[in-house]
C-alpha cells in the first residue's frame, strides 16, 4: 500500500456550514483597545458638556 503523501497546508474544519471562515491575521494601521476606545469617548463627552455649559468659553474659532 503506498503512503499518502502530507499537504503542507492543513484543511480547516467545518463550522457554520463553511460559510464563516474567522482567520486572526496582522492588519496594518492603528491598534485601539476597547479601553482607549472607553477613554477618548469619556474625554470627548467631558469636553462637549463643558463647552455647553460655556467652561470653554475662551476658545474663539
Amino acid at each position: 500500500m503506498p503512503k499518502k503523501k502530507k499537504r503542507e497546508s492543513s484543511y480547516m474544519p467545518v463550522t457554520g456550514a463553511g460559510l464563516i471562515r474567522f482567520f486572526e491575521e496582522e492588519m496594518k494601521g492603528i491598534k485601539i483597545t476597547p479601553l482607549q476606545i472607553v477613554i477618548i469617548t469619556i474625554i470627548f463627552i467631558t469636553v462637549i458638556i463643558m463647552g455647553n455649559m460655556g467652561m470653554l468659553s475662551f476658545i474663539r474659532i
